[in-house]
């Protein structure tokens, strides 16, 4: 059965799957190259963790802003050819990154890169979402399973290529950038051929959801919610991603590279429990992994200031697999909210986490500023208890033949 027929019958086109994961995949790795650059840069350009705080939000804050509306826009008006455009942003953004001499270059740059991220995150959903057919859990886990192995890349990047290179180690990702737009540039001749059919055939696929009929008050309600745990959660993880290095580096003598090891546990073990969130949510149900996720590691998250190193990396392998199981999740549940709106639910829920992750480094630069690395690791465990708000979430099923 060719692509186009796998498509049109509802079947998962697994090609386009795996492709459009890959692409996010390399999309994130780019993003990922920011964090890793904050060790090299608060030693190379003597910022302080407000300043290197403020690299994060504005790439978070410019991918945040515009992920939903790109995907209201995309709703109504589907450009398959966008995707290619904006990753062209991206390579922009990481060649003149890896050359910037100045602070407010690099924050130019970095607009450059939020923008290709803006563009690529809502409409690479759409893609997995016309590919899933019946695999709608698996197909999200995929597609985001390939953006969180990009961030897990970070430390790996800090410690392997900036470390021994500098900052103009990052020029290496002018090809990761190029070979990105070449694949996308394939994906968006099938999508456009997916769009061509749907018009030809005079139909739209319909997302049929395991929620139920809710009115519009329970819908608000529950995206409420749904921002409120996508809060709890990136605030944490982007905490950990950015600035946990400084703790280890401080509190237990680890060198960058080092302590960059510890970093990529807790991304690779959040990588995996990101692919394994959307299947096991097509079984147990969405609302029971969204609580689940953010309910087990809360006596962990707050253990975690006080343990030796072993210890350490224990836990955070644990909470990064955990606390990763409702990304994709709440992707697919907010879908299932609003079944007409696929690329604006995708960009606010990924666009939300991008934007909470801005605030967060802003916020966690300053605390770290103003009391101290180890102080505000203390009170940064106490997010995940936030998430509990997911104990009412509306009910959902097993989507069993969706």
């Amino acid at each position: 059965m060719s692509v186009k027929e796998s498509s049109m019958s509802g079947n998962p086109v697994y090609p386009v799957m795996f492709a459009i994961g890959g692409a996010h995949l390399l999309n994130d790795s780019l993003q990922a190259v920011i964090p890793a650059m904050f060790p090299i840069l608060e030693e190379s350009m003597a910022l302080t963790f407000t300043q290197l705080g403020l690299i994060a939000f504005v790439l978070n804050m410019v991918a945040s802003v515009l992920q939903p509306v790109v995907g209201y826009y995309s709703d109504k008006k589907p450009k398959p050819y966008a995707l290619p455009i904006g990753m062209t942003f991206s390579l922009i953004g990481i060649a003149g990154l890896a050359f910037a001499p100045e602070y407010w270059m690099i924050l130019v740059f970095v607009v450059c890169l939020g923008f290709g991220s803006a563009v690529f995150h809502p409409e690479g959903s759409r893609v997995s979402f016309m590919s899933a057919g019946s695999k709608r859990g698996l197909s999200q886990s995929i597609f985001q399973v390939g953006g969180n192995t990009g961030q897990a890349l970070a430390p790996l990047i800090s410690a392997y290529i900036l470390v021994p290179f500098g900052q103009r180690g990052a020029a290496i990702f002018i090809l990761v950038a190029a070979l990105a737009v070449f694949i996308l540039l394939k994906i968006s001749a099938w999508y456009k051929e997916q769009l061509e059919l749907e018009k030809k055939n005079n139909r739209k696929k319909v997302l049929l959801s395991s929620l139920g009929e809710l009115t519009k008050k329970q819908i608000g309600f529950a995206l409420g919610l749904l921002i409120m745990i996508i809060f709890a959660r990136s605030f944490y993880v982007i905490s950990i991603t950015n600035f946990y290095i400084f703790h280890l580096m401080e509190s237990y003598g680890l060198t960058i590279s080092k302590g960059q090891i510890v970093i990529f546990l807790f991304l690779a073990l959040g990588a995996a429990g990101t692919f394994f969130g959307g299947p096991i949510a097509d079984k147990i149900g969405r609302k029971n992994v969204i609580i689940l996720s953010l309910a087990v590691p809360i006596p962990l998250c707050l253990l975690l200031p006080y343990v030796p190193l072993l210890a350490v990396v224990i836990l955070l392998s644990v909470i990064g697999f955990i606390i990763m199981l409702s990304f994709s999740v709440t992707v697919v549940y907010a879908q299932e909210l609003v079944p007409s709106k696929i690329g604006t639910m995708a960009g606010l829920t990924v666009g939300l986490a991008f934007g909470m992750g801005a605030i967060g480094s802003v916020l966690i630069g300053i605390l770290m500023d103003q009391i101290g690395v180890y102080e505000t690791m203390i009170v940064i465990s106490f997010l995940p208890i936030i998430g509990l708000v997911g104990l009412w979430l509306p009910k959902d099923q097993k989507v069993a033949a969706a």
